[in-house]
Formats: structure tokens, C-alpha cells, sequence
């Protein structure tokens, strides 16, 4: 195999100061515990990490990670409210389900929706820097499109997510704008983010993460056949984002203080299932092997053909680094991470 591709973390685009304290939520998951790494590659340990551990094997992603405290989410509100954590300059919320096939509208409303709503209003009331995970879910097909440029509640209500949940991410984007604060934080619309860290996510993993373990015991991938005349099998088409990229994006918004409202965060191109699986297939030097199989009936309806974040909303913002190209990513990906069960940080 080739060497791994070195891609270190780019720095905030815009030079401010770096945060003196930070709070992330959900920091034992993919994207929180990639964003403690990447402050942690600047320099920054105070940080107070939350998230419910449960029985999966996310705790391995806070092994190599530095920070002064942990504890359980549900335990958050009241210490914040109570004084007993100190403060913060900064709150990356990330803490969430997000699990497309969840079908408990009430618990993603509490868990997404209200509990968000809170964490919002606490950081509000102290003028403590609020960056929130929305996702891309929320413009559903993409029938309104997927700019990020005009953020009014207006324009928000034209969206018409696919799963609840979503709409539990799209409740709070609407409920921030008419209560006139979105301006005044940051919406992380993420589109298909990869990378390492994921393993603990089940069927929420990337295709990269599912198809590796494919290849190991089978030596071919699985891809869904389309069920749509204008899509040929495997040419159905997503933004897919690398971790790193993702988390230095996000930095860059939180560190940037004119930045508000939502802003999409992806690589700005669209990339078919096949050129995914190709560059994966060429990251283990193997000739590419793959079974169309049937979408399952239950998602035919809720599936996306084509996602494609706009993002020079970010780019306006300063953000200048280059996106990490498809094939060196996911080259990065498996060499680094995938062979030899890695987490950021090891």
C-alpha cells in the first residue's frame, strides 16, 4: 500500500483567540470527540466533555483525548444551571440522536429538540458562544434546494424533511430564527461526514466503514440498486464530507465572531456511491467488486438521490483551506484508521 496521506488540521481561517474553556456535548461521538481531538491539536485541554456512554463502544474515542472532566448528559442542565461547572467561552453542541431510522418523534423532540432549546438559552443568557449540530436531513429531497444563504424562518418553512429526525433538527433551526436568535449562534449543517470514530454508530455508519468490514469478509460491496429511471445503480449521488475537514470547518465558524445563522457544512461537490467504493477499493489495492441488491421498501420513499452542500456562505466567512479530495481522504481513512483499529489521537 501507499503511505497514508498526511492532511493536518487546518487552522481557523480568521486568527482570534482561542477559547479559554470549552463544553462539548455528545464528545465521546463521531463528530464531538473529532472536534476534542482538533482542540486539542491547538492547544486547547479545558474542556468538559458530555455524553451517555450507554453499551456501545464510543468510550474507546475518548481514550486518547484530553480533558478536565466528563459527565453524564443528562446531569448537564442542572450543574450549568447550578454554577457547579464554572464557565465556558464556548459550547459545541453536538449531543444528539442521530439516527435517520429512529421512528420515536417524542423522544427526538426532547432529546433534539427541547434539550437543545435549553443548552441555547442558558449560553444566550451568559453571552457564552453557542455552535449547535444541525444536519443536512433538514432540506429533505431538496425540492427548496440546499442554500444556506437566506436563513429567514420564511425560508425555512419551504423545507420539508424526509425523517423525523430531521424535522427534530429542522424544530429548532425554526424555532431560533423566530425567536430572533439564530443570527446570534451557529447551525452546523453537516452533510454525509466519514472518517474515524464511527464505529460505535451501527447502521449509521458511513458506507466506507460498512463496506471495509464488507470487503474483509466477503471481498465485495453491497450498494443499494436505484429505483429511479434518471439514476443508474450506484450513481446515485451525495456530498461526502471527511471528518477533518468537517471539524476544521466547524472550528473555523466558532472561532470567527461575525459569523451567524445556519451554514452548511460540506465539500461542495457531489460524489456517486460508485466513486466512493472505487476510492475505497483503491485505498486496500484491490480491483473493485460490487452487488446491486434492492432498497429496501421502507426507505424508497425517504431516500435521497442527490445531496450537494453550497458553501460559499462559509467561504465568506474567511474559510479558505482547500477540501481534502475524495480518493485522499478515504486513502486516508482506511490506512490510517480502518487497518489497525485507530481512533483520532492513537
Amino acid at each position: 500500500m501507499s503511505e497514508p496521506v498526511s492532511h493536518p488540521l487546518a487552522l481557523p481561517a480568521i486568527p482570534t483567540r482561542l477559547p479559554s474553556r470549552v463544553l462539548v456535548t455528545g464528545g465521546a461521538g463521531f463528530i464531538g470527540s473529532a472536534l476534542v481531538w482538533a482542540l486539542n491539536g491547538l492547544g486547547v485541554e479545558r474542556i468538559v466533555v458530555t455524553d451517555r456512554l450507554g453499551r456501545d463502544e464510543k468510550w474507546r474515542n475518548l481514550v486518547p483525548l484530553r480533558f478536565e472532566d466528563y459527565l453524564d448528559a443528562d446531569d448537564l442542565l442542572p450543574r450549568l444551571e447550578s454554577g457547579a461547572l464554572g464557565t465556558f467561552d464556548l459550547v459545541l453542541h453536538l449531543g444528539a440522536c442521530s439516527a435517520t431510522t429512529e421512528l420515536d418523534a417524542t423522544y427526538l423532540g426532547k432529546n433534539n429538540f427541547e434539550y437543545t432549546k435549553l443548552l441555547a438559552h442558558w449560553a444566550l443568557g451568559r453571552h457564552i458562544r453557542f455552535v449547535y449540530a444541525s444536519s443536512a436531513a433538514t432540506y429533505g429531497a431538496g425540492a427548496a434546494g440546499m442554500d444556506d444563504t437566506d436563513d429567514s424562518n420564511a425560508a425555512l418553512t419551504r423545507l420539508r424533511p424526509l425523517n423525523a429526525y430531521g424535522y427534530s433538527k429542522h424544530l429548532f433551526d425554526q424555532y431560533a430564527a423566530r425567536a430572533g436568535v439564530l443570527s446570534r449562534v451557529v447551525g452546523l449543517k453537516y452533510f454525509n461526514v466519514y472518517g474515524p470514530n464511527e464505529a460505535h454508530k451501527a447502521d449509521m455508519r458511513s458506507l466506507v466503514h460498512k463496506a471495509y468490514g464488507q470487503i474483509l469478509e466477503t471481498g465485495a460491496v453491497k450498494l443499494f440498486k436505484s429505483h429511479r429511471p434518471e439514476y443508474r445503480d450506484g450513481e446515485q449521488q451525495r456530498d461526502f464530507l471527511y471528518v477533518k475537514d468537517a471539524v476544521a470547518m466547524t472550528l473555523h465558524l466558532a472561532m470567527a465572531p461575525a459569523a451567524g445563522g445556519l451554514f452548511n457544512v460540506g465539500s461542495g461537490a457531489a460524489h456517486t456511491w460508485l466513486e466512493l467504493t472505487g476510492a475505497l477499493f483503491a485505498a486496500l489495492d484491490k480491483p473493485p467488486a460490487i452487488e446491486f441488491i434492492d432498497m429496501p421498501e421502507s426507505i424508497r420513499a425517504k431516500y435521497q438521490y442527490h445531496t450537494q452542500a453550497a458553501i460559499g456562505k462559509l467561504r465568506a466567512t474567511g474559510y479558505d483551506a482547500p477540501v481534502t479530495p475524495l480518493a485522499d481522504a478515504v486513502r486516508d481513512y482506511v490506512q490510517g484508521y480502518l487497518v489497525g483499529d485507530r481512533r483520532l489521537g492513537d
